[in-house]
């Protein structure tokens, strides 16, 4: 949904979700702005370079080392050009992507933006896995949620009070900590709760480890994942059994 604000030039900033990884796994109008936009600025710390693959922009920037106020800074001046902008973050911008700070910033500049949304981590670690996230009469709720070490977490947003619900949990930024989540985990789930853990979901060297909260710490420390892997935790997992939906009855 673009976001038109009164500017002196006709430009556009837009945030785009490059999805997971694999380059194939970004929406057709993001790549369409990739390859059309004079301007991209890219978060190449979690975006592969095969995103840009057919751009003709004339600058390019991977963002990775740069503060808030020098990217900002750079989209200043493609407005001051009136060069549209293909801001690529990874995964869905709408998730862990600071586009907010980012939109505030540029809002005050009177500068117009877009957001072009992408494909979750969660949703690619689930084809990984080929697995549906909601099962009827298992859940039908999944909760999006990180773990909170450096950032803290709202009141009521910590993982212990998300466990109560027993939904499926997709847990960004913790693997680091999974020591901490199984045990936060383990009263409302059980030992013997699947889990899933899926490091860098869709590119070329994913890797998954399975287990249960009794034993996914130990797996996970022995597969050596400290970072950029995402942790699935619900019955549905591992669930057999279950009644069929009504979408496709045949009454």
């Amino acid at each position: 949904m673009r976001c038109s604000l009164s500017t002196l030039t006709d430009m556009t900033v837009y945030f785009i979700g490059a999805g997971p990884g694999d380059p194939e796994l970004i929406t057709v109008k993001g790549q369409r702005l990739i390859r059309s936009c004079p301007v991209i600025l890219y978060a190449g710390s979690l975006v592969p370079e095969g995103v840009l693959v057919g751009h003709r922009a004339h600058r390019v920037v991977n963002t990775a080392e740069l503060n808030l106020d020098a990217i900002v800074a750079l989209l200043q001046h493609a407005h001051a050009n009136g060069e549209d902008v293909a801001r690529v973050h990874s995964g869905d911008p709408s998730l862990y992507g600071a586009i907010g700070e980012q939109i505030r910033r540029i809002a005050l500049l009177r500068i117009p933006y877009e957001v072009v949304p992408g494909v979750t981590a969660t949703a690619a670690s689930a084809a990984a896995l080929g697995r549906e996230l909601t099962l009827p009469g298992i859940s039908q709720t999944v909760i999006l949620t990180r773990y909170a070490a450096k950032t803290s977490m709202p009141p009521g947003e910590a993982l212990a009070d998300l466990a109560r619900h027993r939904a499926t949990l997709a847990i960004h930024l913790g693997v680091r900590h999974i020591e901490r989540i199984v045990a936060d985990l383990l009263p409302h789930y059980g030992e013997d709760c699947p889990v899933a853990v899926i490091f860098r979901a869709s590119w070329p060297d994913e890797e998954r480890v399975q287990g249960t909260l009794a034993d996914i710490a130990q797996k996970v420390r022995a597969a050596g994942m400290e970072r950029t892997a995402l942790i699935l935790v619900g019955r549905v997992l591992d669930a057999h059994g279950f009644a069929d939906s009504t979408l496709y009855a045949k009454d």
